[in-house]
């Protein structure tokens, strides 16, 4: 199960309907998470490392594109507060 981290380009967002997604944000802080379905995002503003129990550690920021897999267990670290749009899948 393998976080995916990518740019976008502006068309490709589009296509997506990314604008029309809800919008989630968040405060500096740490948090464990547990995905129970897949989730893709899009950064609009922030800075975040995220520690899945496997060890591995994803940084992303501002215009990423993330995935993320059913079955991820991780920590979040909010290091600049967070707003995205995402969708659930």
């Amino acid at each position: 199960m393998e976080v995916k981290i990518r740019k976008l380009s502006d068309e490709e967002l589009k296509e997506l309907g990314v604008d029309s997604w809800p919008t989630w944000e968040k405060g500096v802080s740490e948090f464990d998470w547990y995905y129970d379905t897949n989730e893709d995002f899009y950064v609009l503003e922030g800075e975040v490392e995220v520690r899945t129990e496997d060890g591995k550690i994803y940084k992303f920021g501002e215009g990423d594109f993330v995935t993320f897999p059913k079955g991820v267990r991780c920590t979040w670290k909010v290091l600049k507060p967070i707003r995205k749009r995402y969708r659930l899948y």
